[in-house]
């Protein structure tokens, strides 16, 4: 294989060896599920390509005996039949199992009736997969790709208390503060566990119940962590029953794995620092969703003692009719002791006042010590079955956790994470099924309301439904947004079916409130919005100490008033758990990096990985290290980052770099466009509007206009600031044109010049991670791509927005070499007056914009990196209030990642002006002094200088020259700094 690594793959070649073509061509048949036949067809037609003595490999046989040497080791392991235990470590050389006393191996019989013989190969009941993390972590350090990335947690520091990362996080610092030595290491690895299980043969197949457990390392940045490429598959626990408790047999080769890795750690060879260190690695916490949650931690996820923050302290009690348990009225202990809802006896349970507080959440070592002291067992003991089983009647746990056995594990803040997909979904499963009363899944029943009497009254809910469905099923979204949920709508049977999680988290977040407000009165309405827009706010990618504060006070107050409008019957044990899933933010960091959505992904791909479906776990387990070893081979000979993907993601735009350092960041192409080319001329009023919007958006302009507009100032002494703007915006063009032959920087005489009249359109437009279609190209498209959004001139408020629908995508061409073009949207804007064309709701900051007025002003040009995308969402119904109004859901792009500013390199800039980070520096306009605002970023220091790319200094100077001469600017390098504040989502 090393030889291999030095042959060209034929003569001349100079870009591939025999093996980085091998590897390859193994790549893209992981990538695209190919099968063998397919590579083995492909590398046929190779072959026929390539000179006769080339050595590509003939098929799929050959090319993975040569890659053999890259794959990454796997260990196959023997099971009981009944998941009572392992033939591993001392156990290996049994041959029954010693527990039920099952045999470990088939007795397989051949031959004829008159001569039977015992098979000598020895096959195992069942088996299975274990993959050691320990090389996988260590590879991480072997590539110069990823070895300089795992320093980032400690090399970035946290801007405006704002968490955008674990390493942020209290849990992460604590860590840190008990065990120093682990910490003094940065190179040390914090890991994170995933335990899901799947149906690898779908609902309608054989029940075959197979479980995966994950690892993903937090070492990484935020633009790295949590993606596929950095997710470890550890075990492949086998089917076909559910593991459920006995999940901690399975993990021992992992628990003692990390023990190793903790006490002693392993040499591992840093090829950043060229260098060896000894690596150790540290589990965090575990992530699982509410069964598992049980089959991870020991304590029990059913009945009601259920949440595992609460344990005994739970009020949770039983319905009368129903039998169901209830958390109804379970939510007051956590209100501060003088709040008025712990006095009140008619909306929550009659003649109840509440005293009693929420003690907090236990500490490791108080919930360790109550499991010493009841006596619990590991599953891996001979006993546990009988010990635990009778101990669990009078407690929540059913069992010691196997991760008790790792020596930090009770100083960690946070264990265990609470699953915030799978509880958002169910959250919205109960109230869209409540308020509309779907039958068969409403919690407000005959019996619920035949019991209701007893504890409390509460409206009834029979909205129009109807026109709900009918409403999604003409919802439109912008591209990668969400799935079409037209699809899950029986309009016959009134209901919605085959919802995915993503498109409940997508409802609960932007529509539920939009969707309500038209048949619900503002006292139930309101309630719903507040948990809707909870989960919006947890959900952010960055998380600030004031935010976390502010959804600690509000949750149990929006629980209450939840408790106010629902029956008993709706609360069980998933709409208690968003009271404390502030708590495991404020603790643990942002919430992306904790739930189920990555795993979910990730266990989709291994998914497609089963070719075999009579050996599941073996199908899978080659796959997964044929897929490994092409990645790991790719690390050393693809140029560039070898860690991004090969195929452009979704709405991402990849350019070359620009050759010219000199151009202006107007000229530099940022984007891509879309669909078929076409010409046109520009209108007179299209022309001048088009000129002015660059000119006026220009940074490298900027101190022409400020001069400009000290110039009117002086000239017109009466107007105010806004008019002063208006006349400089029309006079500046022929300002600047007059003066153009006097400037020495080409780029702004040609900019001064106007562009050429004739121009290019496109349908459509890819740029900061959105895909923009025109109205007319989008109008019959299954997504909504037409809505533009930018920030005003003063964007201190929701209300200096601009909202509109794209029209059309124009490139202007400017003349002279080099070649110089940018891209401007045309776009046609609702009408921003306040209360009039646009209106915020004053406690939500809900954006509604009037859809049939218009701007008055003809500005219709925005520059195409300066727009962002929104989706303008109309209210159900054909009648009310507001059917003529469009709710603004404001779109967050998958490349824009939340991390401090120093560090981010996704930017939209705002359109002019931006008028923060100001600083004040002298400028000289005839024979006065007078103050110059300049950006942050330009160099005040020393004399007032004129600025050589601006100006010509072997012009002599006269009145018509005197607007050059008398500017102040900074170095030719310099530019204005922008705003490069992302919104959270």
């Amino acid at each position: 294989m090393i030889r291999a690594g030095d042959k060209p793959v034929y003569e001349g070649n100079s870009k591939h060896t025999q093996l980085s073509a091998a590897v390859r061509m193994l790549e893209i048949k992981c990538r695209h599920r190919c099968s063998q036949a397919w590579f083995d067809d492909m590398s046929n037609f190779i072959q026929e390509l390539l000179p006769p003595d080339n050595l590509m490999p003939l098929d799929f046989y050959s090319t993975k005996k040569l890659v053999r040497g890259l794959g990454l080791p796997v260990q196959v392991i023997h099971c009981c039949v009944n998941n009572c235990m392992i033939y591993w470590g001392d156990d290996s050389d049994l041959n029954s199992c010693k527990k039920c006393g099952h045999a470990r191996y088939k007795q397989t019989v051949r031959g004829s009736r008159n001569r039977l013989y015992i098979r000598k190969l020895k096959v195992s009941y069942k088996k299975m997969h274990y993959f050691p993390i320990t090389p996988r972590l260590q590879r991480l350090y072997a590539s110069t790709a990823t070895a300089n990335e795992m320093r980032w947690h400690s090399q970035h520091h946290m801007e405006d208390g704002k968490m955008c990362h674990p390493s942020d996080a209290p849990a992460w610092k604590h860590f840190d503060g008990c065990f120093p030595d682990f910490s003094s290491e940065v190179r040390n690895v914090r890991l994170g566990l995933f335990v899901d299980g799947f149906q690898p043969f779908g609902q309608f197949g054989q029940q075959y119940s197979l479980w995966l457990v994950v690892v993903t390392q937090y070492n990484l940045p935020p633009y790295l962590c949590m993606k596929e490429e950095f997710m470890f598959l550890t075990m492949l626990v086998p089917g076909p029953t559910n593991p459920k408790g006995k999940i901690d047999v399975f993990l021992q080769p992992l628990i003692a794995e990390l023990k190793s890795l903790w006490g002693v750690g392993v040499q591992t060879y840093d090829i950043s620092k060229r260098q060896n260190l000894q690596m150790r690695a540290a589990l965090m916490w575990t992530i699982n969703d509410f069964p598992a949650y049980s089959m991870m931690s020991g304590w029990s996820t059913a009945g009601m003692l259920a949440c595992p923050h609460c344990m005994e302290d739970s009020d949770a009690f039983r319905l009368i009719k129903s039998g169901k348990q209830s958390w109804f009225d379970n939510h007051q202990k956590f209100l501060p002791i003088n709040h008025p809802y712990r006095r009140n006896t008619k909306d929550f349970i009659k003649n109840r006042k509440v005293t009693k507080q929420f003690p907090g959440v236990r500490s490791g070592d108080e919930i360790l010590q109550d499991l010493n002291n009841r006596g619990l067992r590991k599953v891996i003991d001979v006993d546990a079955e009988v010990v635990n089983a009778a101990i669990s009647k009078t407690c929540g746990w059913n069992k010691r956790s196997i991760l008790w056995d790792l020596p930090y594990w009770r100083e960690h803040l946070l264990r265990h994470n609470l699953d915030v997909m799978h509880i958002e979904k169910n959250v919205f499963d109960n109230i869209f099924n409540t308020v509309f009363n779907i039958p068969g899944k409403t919690k407000d029943t005959y019996k619920s309301r035949d019991e209701l009497n007893k504890y409390c009254r509460r409206p009834q809910f029979a909205q129009n439904l109807k026109d709900v469905l009918e409403w999604v099923k003409k919802l439109r979204f912008p591209d990668g947004y969400a799935s079409n949920m037209g699809r899950c709508v029986d309009a016959n049977k009134l209901k919605m079916f085959g919802m995915k999680s993503h498109d409940c988290h997508v409802f609960m977040q932007r529509l539920l409130p939009i969707a309500l407000r038209e048949f619900l009165p503002n006292r139930i309405w309101e309630p719903l919005t507040e948990i809707s827009l909870f989960f919006k706010q947890l959900t952010s990618s960055s998380l600030t100490d004031e935010e976390l504060r502010n959804l600690d006070e509000q949750i149990p107050v929006i629980l209450c008033n939840l408790e106010k409008i629902f029956p008993p019957s709706f609360f069980d044990s998933m709409e208690h758990l968003p009271m404390h899933l502030d708590y495991e933010a404020r603790i643990a960091g942002p919430v992306h990096y904790r739930w189920m959505y990555p795993p979910e992904r990730y266990l989709r791909k291994i998914k497609h990985k089963i070719m075999n479906k009579a050996q599941v776990e073996g199908s899978i387990s080659i796959g997964y290290i044929m897929d490994e070893a092409a990645k790991f081979a790719l690390f050393y000979f693809k140029e560039g980052d070898p860690t991004l993907p090969l195929k452009e993601k979704r709405n991402e735009v990849y350019l070359d770099d620009i050759m010219d350092d000199d151009m202006f960041e107007i000229f530099k192409p940022l984007g891509k466009a879309i669909g078929a080319e076409g010409k046109r001329y520009l209108a007179d009023n299209e022309y001048t509007a088009a000129h002015i919007y660059i000119l006026m958006n220009c940074p490298e302009v900027q101190p022409f206009i400020d001069v400009i507009v000290i110039e009117k100032r002086k000239e017109f002494p009466n107007l105010n600031d806004e008019v002063v703007i208006v006349v400089t915006e029309q006079e500046f063009p022929s300002c600047v044109h007059n003066r153009a032959n006097k400037i020495s920087n080409h780029y702004i005489r040609t900019i001064a010049r106007g562009p050429l009249r004739e121009v290019r359109t496109y349908n459509g437009y890819c740029v900061n991670g959105f895909k923009f279609h025109t109205e007319s190209y989008g109008s019959y498209r299954a997504t909504d791509n037409t809505g533009v959004c930018i920030k005003g001139s003063v964007y201190n408020e929701t209300e200096s927005d601009y909202y509109g629908t794209l029209v059309k995508v124009i490139e202007l061409e400017f003349e002279a070499l080099p070649v110089k073009r940018t891209v401007l949207f045309k776009c046609e804007w609702f009408d921003p007056t306040p209360h009039i064309g646009i209106v915020v709701h004053p406690r939500y900051k809900l954006v509604d914009v009037h859809g049939k007025k218009r701007f008055n002003k003809y500005e219709p040009f925005v520059l195409a990196v300066q727009a962002s995308q929104v989706y303008h969402c109309e209210y159900p119904g054909r009648t009310g209030p507001r059917k003529d109004w469009k709710a603004v859901c404001k779109i967050k792009a998958r490349a824009q990642i939340d991390i401090p500013a120093s560090q981010s390199t996704d930017v939209i800039e705002p359109a002019f002006q931006n008028e923060e980070n100001e600083v004040i520096i002298e400028a000289v306009v005839g024979d006065e002094d007078v103050l110059l605002v300049a950006s942050s970023e330009m160099d005040t220091s020393g004399d007032v200088d004129v600025d050589e790319h601006l100006i010509d200094h072997e012009e002599e100077t006269s009145d018509e020259e005197e607007f050059e001469n008398d500017v102040t600017t900074s170095e030719e390098e310099d530019e204005p700094d922008l705003d490069d504040s992302d919104e959270n989502e």
